[in-house]
């Protein structure tokens, strides 16, 4: 829960006036259920998305990622909160010809700093599959608690080598 203090009243307790803050909370379903406000992409500067791929259907080690190294395989997308799991998964095709094939499946996680303790942890977050429609489609980076200054990992899996899909998939 979160508090905001509000304004302020006086109140008399033992002879002495003390101020008082109003306050009020808020839960995190009252944020969840916020619907994200769209952003203008003529006024909004994009962000740099630092995007690290592989085609080995896991995600990169936490550990590639400590004392300032990255993995090499790394794109960086200027784009906006927005952006779409389907938006990214396009923009990835562009790079990758080998990943254009339908059914290529591509697994999103984020890469973030831990607060607990030095280092980086990893986070599914969806997937999504070429020529097909999916659940994870239209999820936004934003919406899965993206932060400017993390990094997104994208596992690459070959339609042969694919796991089976998390999500509901159908057929374009």
């Amino acid at each position: 829960m979160f508090g905001a203090g509000v304004g302020g009243h006086n109140e008399r307790l033992g002879g002495r006036r003390r101020k008082m803050a109003v306050e009020f909370l808020i839960t995190q379903e009252e944020i969840k259920k916020e619907p994200e406000k769209p952003i203008d992409r003529e006024k909004t500067c994009p962000l740099i998305l630092r995007v690290f791929t592989t085609n080995n259907s896991r995600h990169h080690r936490v550990e590639e990622f400590s004392r300032g190294n990255v993995p090499l395989s790394q794109l960086q997308i200027y784009t906006w909160m927005d952006a779409t799991f389907k938006e990214l998964t396009s923009l990835v095709k562009e790079v990758y010809p080998e990943a254009q094939k339908k059914a290529t499946h591509f697994n999103f996680a984020i890469v973030f700093t831990d607060l607990k303790r030095p280092g980086y942890r990893v986070k599914e977050i969806g997937s999504t599959m070429s020529g097909r429609k999916g659940t994870d489609d239209s999820m936004t980076v934003q919406s899965q608690k993206f932060q400017i200054g993390d990094y997104l990992d994208i596992t690459i899996t070959p339609p042969n080598q694919a796991p089976p899909p998390s999500g509901c998939m159908r057929p374009y």
